[in-house]
């Protein structure tokens, strides 16, 4: 895989990488935290080249900046969501391409594929890359791109990222990873093979589920030109408040993170441990079926818990709305904790068979584990949990 990145360059820490974001387009002010530029359009010849906000703005550069240097990269291009950011690189395809996708991914990926780019002639096939035969059906098929999410949404699937990269290179198969679920801090998709990191910065990037982004990350030159061309030709780009607002939440995912990992590995043996849980799915349990796998490729198991409960669809909502510090909402990776019913909720536009065929069920619960007080969170969780 090429590339653009120079080598054997000086890197601060993440924590110091997330806070100072460089140029703030303000230099007379001396302000700390950029301003936001809300300014649809700008005059010609200007110093930094703006001149429609469609294809550019100062709070585009500032966040592409700081995501370029956590992910540790050369580029990043920051769109006005995480569909934005699909619908960018499903652009670069041609009707007939086929795109090989780990069979468990977002709803909303799997509702654009077979809803929406299908119309355009653009195929897809669904695999376990879970099974060692998925290395041939990549040698088989010559896919045009290969679609990745580990973990996986919501059955927290560990996908060996390497393994596959490496077999899709040597074929110049670019790969794409959805790295929502990590973000750089733990997990590196571009340094073990990948050509795109793709993640939705609404979710642990912002951290504050009060603004809508997403960004694209790589480290050639060529797909950073068909990123950047997608953001403007298809009016894909984000808000420069929405921007700002990131800007300001990323500063802080360090912090946040550390926090919500550290809740999530409690409370998923918690759960494990509980009369009324079936199985529980967390990566850096022994009992995850990839565990070798997360160890290796993962900085630490994340802060996302997947369930299975012993009881019915009525009995699963009722436990999910019992909870008083746990949200029954959509989206993940705020500074408050979420639970999820992925077959109503995230999964709702899949079909009935592939949900089945995928074990999404009626009684499937997923948390997204926030910064609160861990003993509030726990306390929470066996009252709801002793009472199902």
């Amino acid at each position: 895989m090429s590339s653009d990145k120079p080598q054997n360059h000086y890197s601060p820490g993440l924590s110091t990488r997330s806070i100072h974001h460089g140029e703030s387009f303000a230099s007379d002010t001396g302000t700390v935290m950029p301003p936001i530029f809300p300014s649809s359009t700008f005059e010609h010849g200007n110093p930094g080249g703006f001149d429609y906000t469609r294809s550019g703005n100062p709070n585009f550069r500032i966040l592409e900046s700081v995501l370029s240097s956590i992910e540790d990269c050369s580029y990043a291009t920051v769109f006005g969501s995480g569909v934005s950011a699909i619908t960018a690189i499903a652009s670069t395809l041609k009707t007939g391409d086929l795109v090989l996708c780990e069979e468990n991914l977002y709803g909303c990926t799997i509702r654009l594929f077979e809803q929406i780019f299908q119309r355009f002639g653009l195929n897809t096939a669904w695999v376990d890359f879970t099974d060692a035969s998925s290395l041939t059906t990549i040698t088989e098929k010559k896919p045009a791109m290969i679609w990745l999410e580990s973990p996986t949404n919501p059955l927290l699937k560990i996908l060996d990222i390497s393994k596959i990269c490496t077999v899709a290179n040597a074929q110049k198969i670019p790969v794409v990873v959805d790295n929502t679920f990590c973000t750089a801090l733990l997990q590196s998709p571009l340094k073990i093979g990948a050509t795109l990191s793709l993640t939705s910065t609404t979710k642990y990037i912002n951290g504050h589920s009060d603004a809508l982004g997403g960004a694209i990350c790589t480290n050639e030159r060529k797909w950073q030109d068909l990123m950047t061309f997608a953001q403007k030709a298809l009016g894909l780009q984000p808000s420069p408040f929405d921007c700002w607002l990131i800007t300001r939440g990323i500063k802080t995912l360090p912090l946040r993170l550390e926090r919500q990992v550290s809740n999530a590995a409690a409370l998923a043996d918690q759960l494990a441990a509980h009369p009324s849980v079936k199985w529980v799915r967390y990566p850096f349990r022994g009992d995850h079926p990839q565990q070798n796998v997360a160890l290796r490729q993962m900085n630490a198991g994340g802060a996302i818990i997947t369930a299975n409960l012993k009881g019915n669809q009525n009995q699963t909502f009722s436990f999910c709305k019992s909870l008083k510090f746990f949200t029954l909402a959509e989206s993940l990776g705020g500074v408050e904790s979420l639970i999820c019913h992925p077959a109503t909720m995230t999964h709702a536009s899949v079909d009935a068979t592939t949900k089945a065929h995928l074990g999404i069920d009626e009684s499937l619960v997923r948390f997204s584990i926030g910064c609160e007080d861990l003993s509030d969170l726990s306390s929470d969780l066996k009252k709801a949990l002793d009472q199902l």
